[in-house]
């Protein structure tokens, strides 16, 4: 991938049977507190029963079966119960869906993208065949081919595929799994899905100055772990790099806990290896606080527990990235010419609001799912800055600022205000969207939170100049950042799917702004003038 971009490892939680609460986004204070809000079980069993006689709502049929993997409960006891389904045993890629009922249990639809119910066949295509369309050069195949029903197409119509794992490096070093779905009937490769993706006491950081940080004492000796964020902590890579074949990973580079004799950690400089572990230590600290005291959620995953991080990777290493395979992030130094340490805060939100969208919607890594999946990862950096508040790395609507060197030739990575300045951003939505790679088409929705957020034209933000421009000559007034950040995860997090595209986007935040603020209010009304401004109709 280019230098410029930065994706993370989507961790895969939901084939799990335990039910989830998920955070839900508060509604208003004028919202009805029903006497006995349902339980997350009592919704799920509810929204599983109410499944039955509504086959052709919910594109069901025989063969089929659903799972619950999450529940979120609104203030006035309003259930969201997140499924995934099967059929004749096989995962149904892209068949998930949301159930939503209110507290008394009344049905009040769905949200979901399958197109129609997937129908028995077999497949005609071989499992070898399938393996060789999906190898390609310099690339291997890992394990067996396993048949699923793919429907994360851009019709998103059902199809009996082989899906076939690939691994290899990219040409920055960082390692490579792609997931490939062939279609069994005729043998085309029908979607490719990156499933590593990249990026780009109190501590002297490099980026955002001295900053508090929360460490464990142990034997007289204190640890770059904090008790208070589910022992996330910081450990150095040693200039190592990952060795892995196929599944197995025969060697890794290690991640050596940092241990301080004084709790003082880092000099501000290079020179001190635990000033860039000061960086990623505190951009986990932050995004853990944001994504707790804003929405509710506890941890990447919302289940309490923290991640780590491994700094100094490789030698030279341009890049970042996240994997799930040991839920943590890996971060290099950087080339010294182009980009220096890859620690910033907003590269640390990044990567760490993918493992949230991986938890949630799930949003496929390829076509404009894939663009809305980059788009969250900026959109909730910029918002984890803000939240910051760090008068070192203030809050903007750019992303990489910090780690970007003049070689670059740009001052950020990313221009939320007017994605193009990039070079190869899209401003708008228009019908080669899906074709752009995803750290491109993300400008369509980065975009949209700009113009919601902050509105059109020229402004000056905490010293930063900004000119947004519409797509449609409109002049949109933003409702303010807090306001649009809401709508967006209540909209990931209880609207979105699998398969959601720019147009299911727009849906999706009108139902939350209406969630939110109600229908017919001023923010629901800028909901949609904001997408109509980047061509979302």
């Amino acid at each position: 991938m280019t230098r410029r971009a930065f994706t993370s490892r989507r961790i895969t939680l939901l084939a799990s049977a335990t039910l989830l609460a998920s955070a839900a986004t508060a509604l208003p204070a004028s919202a009805r507190q029903p006497a006995s809000p349902p339980s997350p079980r009592a919704a799920a069993e509810h929204a599983l029963r109410a499944l039955t006689g509504r086959a052709a709502e919910v594109r069901g049929g025989d063969g089929q079966a659903f799972q619950v993997v999450g529940v979120g409960i609104d203030r006035d006891g309003t259930s969201h119960t997140r499924m995934t389904r099967t059929y004749n045993g096989l995962p149904v890629l892209g068949g998930d869906i949301v159930v939503h009922e209110t507290a008394a249990g009344t049905w009040r639809g769905t949200s979901l993208t399958l197109a129609k119910a997937p129908s028995d066949s077999s497949p005609e295509v071989s499992a070898k065949t399938a393996q060789k369309r999906a190898v390609t050069k310099n690339r291997k195949a890992d394990g067996s081919p396993a048949l699923v029903v793919e429907s994360r197409t851009a019709d998103h119509a059902p199809r009996l595929a082989w899906r076939v794992q690939t691994v290899g490096k990219k040409a920055d070093g960082t390692p490579s799994r792609i997931l490939t779905s062939v279609d069994a009937a005729t043998g085309k490769v029908l979607l490719n899905e990156e499933t590593i993706k990249t990026e780009a006491g109190d501590g002297k950081s490099l980026y955002t100055g001295t900053v508090p940080l929360q460490t464990t004492l142990s034997g007289g000796t204190y640890q770059l772990k904090d008790p208070t964020r589910g022992n996330t902590y910081t450990g150095d890579a040693q200039n190592d790099t990952d060795l892995c074949f196929l599944s197995w990973c025969f060697h890794r580079a290690p991640a050596t806990l940092f241990t301080d004799a004084d709790n003082h950690w880092g000099s501000g400089t290079t020179s001190d290896r635990a000033t860039v572990a000061v960086d990623a230590q505190f951009g986990t600290n932050e995004t853990w606080d944001f994504y707790k005291n804003v929405f509710g959620r506890t941890g990447i995953a919302g289940d309490g527990k923290g991640s780590y991080n491994r700094v100094h990777y490789g030698s030279g290493y341009a890049n970042a990235f996240w994997d799930d395979s040991c839920f943590c992030m890996t971060y290099g130094d950087g080339d010294g010419s182009q980009l220096g340490p890859l620690t910033s805060l907003d590269v640390a939100a990044h990567e760490m609001s993918h493992g949230v969208t991986s938890s949630t919607a799930n949003l496929t890594y390829s076509g404009e799912s894939g663009g809305l999946n980059e788009a969250t990862s900026d959109i909730m950096a910029a918002a984890v800055e803000f939240y910051a508040n760090n008068s070192n790395d203030v809050g903007d609507y750019l992303v990489g600022e910090e780690v970007v060197l003049p070689g670059f030739g740009k001052p950020a990575l990313r221009f939320m205000d007017k994605p193009s300045k990039d070079g190869s951003s899209a401003d708008s939505w228009s019908t080669s969207t899906k074709n752009l790679d995803v750290h491109y088409s993300s400008g369509v929705a980065n975009h949209f939170y700009y113009l919601l957020s902050e509105g059109s034209g020229a402004k000056t933000i905490n010293g930063v100049s900004y000119n947004s421009p519409t797509s449609n000559g409109s002049t949109i007034t933003g409702i303010g950042r807090d306001a649009a950040t809401k709508i967006w995860y209540r909209a990931l997090t209880t609207y979105m799917t699998s398969s959601t595209n720019y147009a299911g986007a727009r849906t999706a935040t009108l139902n939350a702004a209406k969630d939110l603020y109600g229908a017919g209010s001023t923010q629901y009304n800028t909901v949609a003038a904001a997408w109509s401004a980047v061509n979302v109709n």
